[in-house]
């Protein structure tokens, strides 16, 4: 039984998994309020008739997230609390046909590539003028930045491919409107995402582009901050390092998914590299940017994966220091190369080894932080919680990465702005600081 009336014109969008995710979502609630609906994300209210679920097929848990998510809507609409609850994103692109079957009472199933289909249904227009239209879902001053779709990498544990298809560039001219249009509405950082933003450019130009596009986006005017993730070590573009080492709104920062070091591993792995050149690409990213801030991702428990291979990534990990590091723990993907292998390491060898390597990090989080204490660094503010302006770094992207707490009861400084910090303390993974100039 309904419990309050519902808004027929407005629309819940509920964003679940990357930050890919995040931009499909804001482009279309972009369109939706063009289309004058009323938009929320992950909206407390209620009141919205219509729910949009973007969901994630990436791994075990972000799947049993996304089923879980659809089941409490499914059961919402079933109780009257919703008129329609619509399915998209990539657990609907990879399992349509058994979604359909096991959740009856979601009114449609869309894949990663269907917007202009939900809008249809929605008896809503696909506006091609919106370049660059989005109802952000992060603070305004701060936007992911999507610089194409899909992978033709063969990376044999990765889904990727199966859900968002070939890798297809945006061409640079959109891109720089694009960009464009966020500064207008005050974006300020561009945290630039794709699946592999290295090969950026090879479908369209027939050569990597990555760099070229950088300078462009440098042009824009009102971006301060230009942040790259996720970049692939095989046939990596060194004309990128110049750009970062050499343009002052280039972080920084480089966000590069390494998964191994063992050579047995990144051969199982299909990542197109070894554990000495991947050695050599760590060393010498460094020695062209000597400030830079080296974020990578790991795996732990990969299928044939030895206590021996565990020991090597550990003791890589401790040689390397990277700044920033995360780790997952194998999901064995159905139609991956890797589903046709043995998934022979037990789950709580997988998490016992995965936890092994963020203790090593945490240590090397926490010395260099100590390192930084008495320095001043550019920060960007994200938001005041409690009683702290809550900011980062270049060397540190929105969500995953450090942040910088001043107190607010003594320092001022305005959310979305940049300050000159001191560091005066430090923990594993945050920084404590004061205005530079209140000093």
């Amino acid at each position: 039984m309904k419990t309050k009336t519902l808004k027929k014109n407005k629309v819940n969008v509920i964003t679940l998994g990357c930050s890919k995710n995040i931009v499909d979502s804001e482009v279309l609630m972009g369109q939706l309020r063009a289309n004058h609906f009323e938009v929320e994300h992950e909206s407390s209210n209620d009141d919205a008739a219509v729910v949009i679920i973007n969901t994630c097929g990436f791994i075990d848990n972000a799947k049993q997230e996304s089923i879980d998510t659809i089941l409490k809507f499914s059961a919402a609409k079933q109780n009257g609390k919703i008129d329609k609850l619509y399915v998209t994103g990539c657990l609907s692109e990879r399992y349509k046909p058994e979604l359909e079957k096991e959740i009856p009472h979601v009114d449609a199933y869309f894949g990663t590539r269907d917007l202009p289909r939900i809008l249809k249904t929605l008896k809503a227009d696909y506006k091609q003028e919106l370049l660059g239209e989005r109802l952000l879902t992060t603070p305004n001053h701060s936007a992911y930045f999507k610089i194409s779709e899909g992978c033709d990498r063969p990376c044999s544990f990765c889904a990727i491919p199966l859900m968002r298809g070939k890798h297809v560039s945006v061409p640079v001219e959109d891109l720089v409107k694009q960009a464009g249009q966020l500064a207008k509405n005050g974006t300020k950082e561009l945290m630039i995402i794709a699946q592999d933003s290295t090969y950026y450019g090879l479908d369209l130009y027939k050569e990597r582009k990555l760099a070229y596009l950088l300078e462009r986006l440098s042009e824009v005017e009102g971006i301060d901050w230009l942040r790259l993730h996720y970049a692939f070590p095989s046939g990596f573009p060194a004309d990128v390092l110049d750009v970062i080492k050499h343009n002052q709104k280039v972080c920084n920062y480089l966000d590069m998914p390494l998964q191994h070091i063992s050579d047995n591993m990144l051969k199982s792995m299909r990542r197109g590299t070894t554990k000495q050149k991947t050695i050599d690409l760590v060393n010498m990213i460094r020695d062209k940017v000597p400030n830079i801030a080296i974020r990578t991702t790991l795996i732990a428990g990969y299928p044939g994966e030895t206590e021996k291979d565990h020991e090597e990534m550990a003791e890589w990990v401790s040689n390397s220091r990277f700044d920033r590091l995360g780790i997952f723990t194998y999901s064995h993907e159905d139609n991956t190369h890797a589903f046709s292998l043995i998934d022979n390491v037990p789950a709580k060898v997988k998490q016992k080894r995965a936890d092994h390597i963020m203790s090593i990090q945490q240590q090397i989080s926490k010395e260099l932080n100590e390192e930084k204490i008495g320095k001043t660094f550019k920060v960007l503010f994200d938001k005041k919680e409690g009683d702290y302006f809550v900011g980062r770094t270049e060397q540190d992207s929105a969500e995953v990465d450090n942040e910088v707490l001043v107190d607010a009861k003594t320092n001022y400084v305005r959310v979305g702005d940049f300050a000159d910090i001191e560091i005066t303390g430090a923990e594993d993974y945050d920084l404590f600081g004061v205005r530079a100039d209140k000093q």
